[in-house]
Parts: structure tokens; sequence; C-alpha cells
């Protein structure tokens, strides 16, 4: 069990240090945001699961997860529909 654990603990962290890095294009750091999610959907499952405990709340995470991630996709469309691309250099949030 220790196993699965620290295995998807690195995974959060390889998540994190590629939401770190790579910081040029917002598709990037949307996908490595999700990856975070869903990893720590697995760890909240395996642990619910592991305790024998309800996992409603696990169905409540992912729908908050949904929303995050709609959200995260109509800010890149609008930004794309604005901007013409996803660089972080090309949007000036001083410029109205």
């Amino acid at each position: 069990m220790a196993v699965y654990y620290l295995m998807m603990v690195f995974m959060f962290l390889v998540g994190a240090y590629v939401f770190c890095s790579k910081r040029k294009h917002l598709l990037m750091a949307l996908l490595s945001l999700e990856f975070m999610v869903l990893i720590t959907f697995m760890m909240l499952f395996i642990f619910l699961n592991f305790f024998s405990c309800e996992l409603f709340f696990s169905m409540v995470f992912l729908v908050f997860s949904v929303c995050e991630g709609a959200l995260g996709l109509s800010i890149l469309v609008s930004m794309i529909r604005t901007h013409g691309n996803d660089f972080f250099q090309s949007f000036v949030i001083l410029q109205c």
C-alpha cells in the first residue's frame, strides 16, 4: 500500500515540476494541473477505499475538478480569440 502512495506522490511532484517549468504556454499549465488533479483523485479514492468509507466525497471532488477544467478551457479559448496564441509573453496585463 505504501508503494502506491510513494508512486502517486512522485507522479504529483512530476506534475508540479512540469507546471513550474512549462509556464510559457497556458495549455501546458492546464494539462499539468489536470494531471495533478487526477493523481489527487486516485490518492483520495484509494484512501477512502482502504478505510471503507463512503465514496460520495470523491464524486464531489470530480465535479469540482470538471468545473475547474471547463473554466480553464474557457479562459484558454478567450485568450486565443483575443491574442491569437497562448503565449504568456504576448499577453500584456496592463492592456485593456
